[in-house]
């Protein structure tokens, strides 16, 4: 099983990846391009497992975690070339959820069975 990192951790480890070049972080335009396209194989496989379209014979076979890991990583380029930490910028999204959004959804009554 993979050591726990934390969101920091993860950003740094980018960091240290990166530095060890002399290209550095594409700019910010370049990153979302990047992170559109692996948004795009990201969707290419869940329509392949979930979807109606299955793969060709031809195709190699992909994991959704794969691509769940390049879209993070080039998230993080993105944020770590911005000097946006994450984990603020997680904890005030989950701010927003649990007070404007507190009420917007069915809770699940407490014993209540969730499937």
């Amino acid at each position: 099983m993979a050591e726990e990192k934390s969101m920091k951790e993860l950003q740094r480890e980018v960091d240290q990846y990166i530095g060890q070049f002399k290209e550095g972080y594409f700019s910010p335009l370049a990153m979302l391009a990047r992170m559109t396209e692996e948004l795009g194989e990201l969707a290419r496989e869940v329509n392949h497992h979930f979807g109606e379209k299955p793969k060709k014979n031809s195709e190699d076979e992909k994991a959704i975690e794969e691509e769940m890991g390049d879209m993070l990583f080039v998230l993080i380029c993105l944020a770590n070339s911005l000097n946006i930490d994450l984990t603020e910028a997680h904890d005030g999204v989950m701010h927003k959820f649990n007070t404007r959004d507190k009420d917007r959804w069915t809770k699940i009554a407490e014993g209540e069975d969730q499937s």
